[in-house]
């Protein structure tokens, strides 16, 4: 689409308003064969980077209209809305490149239900479900056989509250009222699945695939409850770090072997052509890797650590991408560490106020190693102010993690506003920092 005449140089349309969209307009900034990025609808930190058009994230139709306006030569979908609403098919049928799934492939993260049946149906290892329900009544029920603490997710789409790791029948009693009744996260709810818990550590394995061949991202690691030691409400993300030694050889071997490749050759068998970023959630457990969940598209703030470390032109990657062609020998990756912390609104992930002014940013940008991005920020009338609960994502790089973290912690707290919070801990227990912070 576009551009024919200016051979590789590349127009970039970029959808999406968070921190990870912040990550990757700064990232495709830095390429000489871009030429112009747009980004719908953006935030304050990306508008530094990019032109920010103010159209809503989920609105196909409009987001068409708007690619017909101002001709991309390719669109980078940032969050998973757009795809599961049918983006990447809109785009196909007019023959525009675009990087992300189809609206059936990306039911992997729309419907937790169609992920699991998936899981089952290829042999992937996986939690064991306990069933499905489409009535509160019946989910109860099945409450007298399962083993506790109990994993609860709702189907659809919840912004990353849709998931409720159940101690006690009282505990889930209550999130089937909310959830099912009370449809608290909406039409997401009308449906939940249970499934046994699964112990180890967790890890975020990101792969980028043309839909025959494929390029892992580094390993990183997701912070997801709220407070410190892990505990509190589950969040979009409160923080992540990337380091090699999160992914030892043998483990990397296992998860290609075990999980990667036999979705990639799933997908196919159902005749799904997946093309675009997979997430992969896995659990590490004592008798090996197994997939807690897909998402349709990279993380957040996983993608900010990863977009800390590549030294290679991910224009030219995504380019290729949209073309069909993956090559992965381009994914070049710095050595040591990053880490990303995230500060949030006061009351995050419950109600929270917007508008506060937010101080000390040039101050935390200054810091050797950082790059502060922006999720839930917006400009009014010349400050920079909060408009969202995640509101920014502090990312620092180093030789080792220890040293990223470092950073990142000293650029953290020369930021202020109103209410903010961050956990202090993020890659604590990978790290040998001791308890200083």
């Amino acid at each position: 689409m576009g551009g024919g005449d200016e051979g590789s140089r590349v127009k970039v349309l970029l959808i999406g308003g968070g921190g990870r969209e912040h990550a990757l307009a700064w990232k495709l900034k830095q390429s000489p064969l871009v030429t112009q990025i747009w980004c719908a609808p953006g935030n304050a930190g990306i508008a530094v980077e990019a032109e920010c058009l103010n159209v809503d994230s989920g609105d196909v139709a409009t987001l068409v209209a708007l690619a017909e306006k101002i001709r991309p030569d390719l669109t980078v979908v940032g969050p998973e809305l757009p795809l599961v609403n049918g983006i990447a098919d809109a785009f196909a049928q007019r023959n525009w490149a675009i990087v992300g799934p189809t609206r059936e492939a990306a039911k992997l993260e729309g419907s937790k239900i169609f992920s699991k049946e998936f899981l089952q149906r290829h042999n992937i290892p996986t939690a064991r479900m306990y069933g499905e329900f489409d009535s509160a009544d019946k989910a109860t029920a099945a409450l007298e056989t399962v083993k506790w603490p109990v994993v609860m997710k709702a189907d659809g789409l919840c912004a990353g509250k849709g998931v409720f790791l159940a101690p006690d029948k009282e505990a889930a009693t209550k999130f089937i009222s909310s959830v099912m009744e009370k449809r608290e996260l909406g039409e997401g709810g009308a449906r939940i699945l249970l499934e046994e818990t699964l112990e180890g550590e967790e890890l975020s394995f990101i792969i980028l695939t043309d839909g025959e061949r494929y390029a892992a991202l580094v390993p990183t690691r997701d912070h997801k409850r709220v407070f410190d030691g892990n505990e509190g409400p589950n969040t979009g993300g409160m923080g992540a770090y990337s380091s090699d030694e999160l992914l030892p050889s043998g483990l990397r071997e296992n998860i290609v072997a075990q999980i990667v490749e036999p979705t990639l050759k799933g997908l196919a068998a159902d005749g799904v052509r997946y093309q675009g970023f997979l997430y992969i959630g896995v659990m590490l457990t004592a008798s090996g890797p197994k997939v807690l969940e897909f998402n349709c598209r990279l993380g957040d703030p996983e993608t900010q650590a990863i977009v800390a470390r590549m030294d290679f032109d991910l224009a030219e990657v995504l380019a290729d991408v949209g073309a069909g062609q993956v090559d992965a020998s381009k994914l070049k990756w710095k050595s040591g560490a990053s880490a990303c912390v995230v500060l949030a609104s006061g009351g995050y992930p419950g109600k929270f106020e917007m508008g506060k002014e937010i101080m000390g940013l040039r101050e935390a940008d200054a810091v050797r190693g950082v790059k502060v991005l922006h999720a839930g920020t917006k400009c009014d009338g010349g400050e920079i102010v909060t408009s969202g609960g995640r509101v920014l994502g502090v990312t620092a790089v180093g030789a080792s993690l220890d040293e990223a973290l470092e950073r990142v912690y000293e650029a953290a707290e020369k930021i202020h506003f109103e209410g903010a919070h961050y956990r202090k801990d993020i890659g604590a227990h990978a790290s040998v920092r001791g308890a200083g912070r």
